[in-house]
């Protein structure tokens, strides 16, 4: 589960151009949208699109369960697993 968060970090990271981040300063249980990351809902699309093409994972839209999914590093990685039958 390790190298999937890591894999989750750079993939945030290398999608929304955040040049001056290091995937180690991403905290895997800080919130990534408000007062952690601080992303907004223009990144949760293009992360969402992101993911969907690494990890085959899907996030319909307006669907209540994209707050839960979206919320850390931590949950993603949960997401990801859960969708991919145990594997991230």
């Amino acid at each position: 589960m390790d190298e999937l968060k890591l894999e989750i970090k750079k993939l945030i990271i290398g999608a929304l151009e955040l040049e001056d981040m290091e995937p180690e300063r991403i905290i895997d249980s800080e919130p990534l949208f408000g007062s952690g990351l601080g992303l907004d809902s223009i990144d949760a699309l293009e992360l969402g699109i992101a993911l969907k093409k690494k990890f085959g994972v899907k996030f319909p839209a307006e669907h209540e369960d994209n707050k839960r999914h979206f919320a850390s590093v931590d949950a993603l990685a949960a997401y990801i697993v859960s969708e991919n039958g145990g594997k991230g």
